[in-house]
């Protein structure tokens, strides 16, 4: 097999089901890379909201996964502007955050919570979009406060999650770009 035959080629059409699924694990690996402690460090410990045992504070995790899924939802919101249905986009979209709520269930958060987690999804949602449509500046000082609880958080903290935002959005957008989403 020659290395042209080996290389990733993108799916040309995609259903929103396939979509909302790929974008779920997507999800969780933005997810883990934004709280996993590797050889780079990760963000949260980048932001200092590590204890002494090395353990992330679980408000943070909280507001790091809605900053994740935020992230593909508008990065998948800009590649198919325009030359999408929004019907097909709104259920790819419904089938990721699905998804990633059965998996919070799966791993221990309890279903009564689901409800009240959604509603910070969809505040938090509404805040970022609105942050993002001034400046990524402002998007990445909005993150920065839910992350931190502070009022005001330090700039290199807001660089840090804007160049997070930048690192999800833009990649995932060029990468549906190529892909028609279809029923």
């Amino acid at each position: 097999m020659s290395e042209v035959d080996r290389e990733f080629k993108a799916p040309q059409t995609i259903t929103p089901e396939d979509l909302g699924d790929d974008l779920a694990r997507l999800v969780w690996e933005s997810f883990s890379d934004f709280i996993a402690d590797g050889d780079a460090g990760s963000v949260l410990g980048e932001l200092g909201l590590i204890d002494e045992e090395g353990e992330p504070d679980q408000a943070a995790v909280e507001e790091a996964l809605i900053f994740v899924m935020w992230a593909h939802t508008r990065g998948t919101q800009q590649a198919f502007v325009g030359r999408s249905s929004g019907d097909l986009l709104r259920r790819s979209l419904d089938t990721m955050h699905r998804a990633v709520f059965e998996d919070m269930v799966e791993n221990g958060t309890p279903r009564s919570q689901l409800p009240l987690f959604e509603q910070r999804v969809s505040a938090r949602y509404a805040e970022y979009h609105q942050a993002s449509s001034d400046s990524d500046v402002m998007l990445g000082e909005a993150v920065a406060r839910h992350l931190t609880g502070s009022e005001d958080p330090a700039q290199e903290l807001k660089w840090a999650v804007t160049e997070r935002a930048l690192a999800v959005a833009g990649p995932l957008k060029d990468y549906l770009e190529d892909v028609d989403l279809v029923d």
